[in-house]
């Protein structure tokens, strides 16, 4: 028989048993109750803990989305002004090639248009020249023509005083000067070349000098000589020489291709008496590179000048006179010129200058 115990406050009877039953039950669900709280702390906790990751993450993302943003916006605007500048610079460019082409066109319409005023206003000038050129002489041919004819002219006469000679025209188109004449002695020994050049024109260019010596230089010829109807300012004669150039009127022609031609071959003799007299040509040179042979020459020249003046004076009054005196005067010339080519063969370089003789030459 099971004993019973009553509650004195309520009187409710129970089981000693159930009272046992009751506290266990009691301290198990206390037990379990705590235990499923500290679970549930610690579920919490960690789930407050993944999600404030989770937020942290979030907020990482964010960060890094709105820098990226940021980073896109930047480069979005870097793209766009690069945009806008490409833009700029070749409508810049645009406006400056059609500034150019623009200029060229206008300058090339200018162009032509100069160019067709100043072919008139040349064809203009030429017919009015040649009205009065006509006016003038009557009837007469161009230019060129008249050059041609001077040529003609110069190689005639150079045939005609030196039949020994070899006189050679240039054709057109080849580099030289216009006649080459190689200097032959009776026997045929060459002495050397002069080139000749003819000129026809209204003014005078220093650049001829410097194209006949290139002339000489491309031909090895030793001498060379300018025939101009204008001379240059600063030679009032017939005759001179600019930098190793002769320059001469077409009257000067047979005196100078004479002087010219005569000191060729006289230098040319002494080089070979030279080889066999050497002692001789020693005492020559001493000669000649001394300032008395420096005096002589230049007395000479100035009889010449002074003669060649007198000639000049008196060609008005008396041809026959002046025909004398002028071939008197050659003669003298050529025989100083004899003199000083020989001894230039022998001296060369060391010849003294005859400044009287190259002042008046010029």
């Amino acid at each position: 028989m099971t004993s019973t115990v009553t509650c004195p406050s309520c009187g409710h009877q129970f089981s000693p048993d159930d009272l046992l039953t009751h506290e266990i039950e009691v301290e198990l669900r206390a037990k379990l109750e705590s235990e499923l709280l500290l679970k549930a702390k610690e579920q919490a906790g960690k789930e407050i803990a993944d999600r404030d990751a989770q937020i942290k993450e979030l907020k990482l993302q964010a960060k890094e989305s709105a820098d990226f943003e940021l980073k896109l916006r930047a480069e979005k605007r870097a793209i766009e002004e690069a945009k806008e500048k490409f833009e700029l610079e070749k409508t810049r460019q645009l406006d400056e090639e059609r500034s150019k082409i623009r200029a060229d066109a206008e300058k090339n319409i200018l162009d032509k248009e100069k160019y067709k005023i100043d072919e008139y206003e040349k064809k203009l000038h030429d017919m009015q020249k040649a009205v009065e050129e006509a006016q003038r002489k009557g009837s007469q041919s161009s230019q060129q023509l008249q050059g041609e004819v001077q040529e003609l002219d110069l190689e005639h006469t150079l045939r005609e005083l030196y039949p020994y000679d070899e006189i050679t025209e240039v054709k057109k188109g080849e580099n030289g000067a216009d006649i080459r004449q190689t200097v032959r002695t009776e026997k045929g020994t060459v002495c050397g070349k002069i080139l000749w050049e003819s000129k026809r024109t209204k003014a005078w260019s220093d650049g001829w000098i410097a194209k006949l010596k290139e002339d000489m230089r491309r031909d090895s010829a030793q001498l060379s000589a300018l025939v101009t109807q204008i001379m240059p300012p600063h030679i009032p004669h017939d005759i001179g020489n600019i930098n190793g150039v002769w320059v001469l009127t077409p009257s000067a022609i047979a005196p100078l291709s004479s002087l010219l031609r005569k000191n060729l071959i006289d230098v040319e003799r002494v080089k070979v008496v030279a080889v066999h007299k050497q002692t001789t040509a020693e005492t020559l040179y001493d000669y000649v590179t001394s300032s008395i042979f420096t005096q002589n020459v230049e007395r000479i020249v100035g009889v010449y000048l002074d003669m060649k003046a007198q000639i000049a004076k008196e060609q008005a009054n008396s041809e026959r006179a002046y025909k004398q005196r002028s071939t008197q005067v050659d003669m003298l010339l050529s025989g100083m010129t004899g003199i000083y080519g020989e001894m230039q063969g022998i001296a060369g370089t060391s010849l003294p200058p005859l400044a009287l003789l190259e002042d008046n030459l010029k």
